[in-house]
This record gives structure tokens, C-alpha cells and sequence, in this order.
């Protein structure tokens, strides 16, 4: 069971395919048993990790632009002039998280969404449009240097949105840049990088609520290992390809797979009695 849900984390939060949604459909179709709050943080924080190894030379120039920026508040410049690519890229994820903070209200109305395989099946089949189109309509020239604030906070509303379950949160903000006009390798890398203030503070929230709580089962520690190294790994080659897919204008491909997906979920969800847990 680690190694199953290490590997759905690892591919369908980087493919551009929903994870929620896959977790949700497995679980109400084969009665799969919702992972613990411990696993499902780990599993995110080893997705997490797959990003900063991805992206390692962005969020260290991140990092350090970061407090070179403070630094340079205090100085007698002020901070003036165009600022280094890397601070402006810091700027960048800061402002496309912001529309993130309108959801947290709803967050869990919009979490019982998943409960409900219908629609979750449907929101794969829009996921599949949005891909489908991001090919066709989207892509341009745009970089770190000419986006906008009104490109990346609509971008943020994008990712806002994708917290729907069903709707893939990689595949909603890529197409979604693309559409805006940027380049196709921006758009992934600043998917990818502005998910990391938003896993980072969602990870760090329920590390404290579980800490709270003093509930910390040692003997389950292997299969948290197990899971992590799983998710890590796969998370590390989903992300990858991607990045493949998405230079050479293929991107959309994973339309088909969500449209299909999509269909068969909306089949079953019809038909299909759920196993009782």
C-alpha cells in the first residue's frame, strides 16, 4: 500500500492528471483507505523535495536573492534598479501564492468535493480541455524578466482554482501561463517553483496539528520511509517529463489520458457500488 500511494502521489502531483482526484477515485472505488494526516504530509514533503532537486540552482539563487533583497531595503539604495533575475523570480512565486489565501475560507468545501465521484470525473474531463487547448493557444515569449504582476497573480488564481479535486494543479497553471504568453519552459519551471510556498506552508501547518496531537505510531516509521522514497523518486521523473513534453509542444498529450480517465470514473461512478471499507 506505501509503495502504491507513494507512487500515485509521485506521478499525478507532477502530471498534469490531479492527484487529488486519483486518490479520491481509488478510494471510492476499490475502498482504499485514506492515508493517516503523517503519511499524507510526508508524501507531499518528499514531492516537495523532488521539486528542489529539479530545481536546485533556482531555489538556492531564490533563497539567497531573498535576504539579499531585505538586505538591500536598509541600504542606502534602497534596492533600486532592476533587481537579479533571482529576486524578481522570488517576487514572482510570492505574488502568484497570494490568491491562495482567498481559498483558505473554503478549504473544506472544497475538500468534500472529492467525495463525490461524479464530479470529480468531471472535473478530469475539463482538466483534459484546459491541457488540450494549452497546446494550441498557448506559449510565447514571455520570461522572468517580462512577466507581469497581472500574468503570475492570474496564474495564482489558477492554482487557487486547482485545489478543486479533479482538476490537476500542474497541468491548470502551466496552461494557464502558456495562455498568458510565456515561454514554455517558464511556464513549468514557475508551476513548479510557486508550489513550493504553498506545499512548504500546507506541510507546516499539519506538522503542528499533528504534533499537537501526540499521535506518532514508530511502527508505521518503515512504511513512511517506504512512501516517501517512492514519491521522491517518481515525483523526480514525472517532473522531468514534463519539462520533455512541454519544450517539444507535446504538453497536451496528457489530455487524452484525463478524457479517458474522466469517462471510465463517470461509467463506474454510475454503475459501480463501492467495496465498503
Amino acid at each position: 500500500m506505501a509503495i502504491v500511494l507513494g507512487m500515485v502521489q509521485g506521478v499525478a502531483e507532477f502530471l498534469p492528471i490531479s492527484s487529488s482526484g486519483h486518490l479520491s477515485l481509488l478510494q471510492h472505488f476499490f475502498g482504499m483507505e485514506e492515508p493517516d494526516t503523517l503519511y499524507n504530509i510526508l508524501l507531499h514533503f518528499a514531492t516537495l523535495i523532488a521539486v528542489c532537486v529539479v530545481y536546485w540552482r533556482d531555489v538556492v539563487d531564490m533563497i539567497v536573492e531573498f535576504f539579499r533583497g531585505i538586505a538591500s531595503l536598509f541600504s542606502r539604495q534602497g534596492g533600486r534598479g532592476n533587481p537579479p533575475e533571482g529576486r524578481r523570480l522570488v517576487l514572482l512565486v510570492i505574488l502568484g501564492t497570494l490568491p491562495l489565501f482567498l481559498i483558505l475560507p473554503f478549504d473544506d468545501m472544497v475538500e468534500g468535493l472529492g467525495a463525490n465521484p461524479v464530479f470529480v470525473s468531471a472535473m478530469l474531463l475539463v482538466t483534459g480541455c484546459i491541457l488540450f487547448l494549452s497546446d494550441r493557444y498557448g506559449g510565447g515569449r514571455k520570461t522572468v524578466r517580462t512577466a507581469t504582476v497581472r500574468d503570475v497573480l492570474l496564474v495564482g488564481v489558477a492554482q487557487g482554482a486547482a485545489t478543486i479535486p479533479g482538476l490537476s494543479r500542474s497541468g491548470t497553471t502551466i496552461s494557464a501561463g502558456m495562455a498568458l504568453g510565456f515561454d514554455r519552459n517558464f511556464a513549468v519551471r514557475y508551476s513548479f517553483l510557486m508550489s513550493l510556498p504553498a506545499v512548504f506552508g500546507a506541510t507546516l501547518l499539519k506538522v503542528v496539528k499533528v504534533a499537537k496531537s501526540g499521535v506518532l505510531d514508530t511502527k508505521l516509521l518503515p512504511m513512511y520511509l517506504t512512501g516517501m522514497v517512492v514519491a521522491g523518486v517518481v515525483g523526480y521523473f514525472s517532473i522531468r517529463l514534463v519539462k520533455l513534453l512541454a519544450d517539444k509542444g507535446k504538453f497536451g498529450r496528457f489530455a487524452y489520458y484525463c478524457w479517458i480517465a474522466g469517462v471510465i470514473a463517470l461509467i463506474f461512478s454510475f454503475l459501480y457500488t463501492p467495496a465498503s471499507v
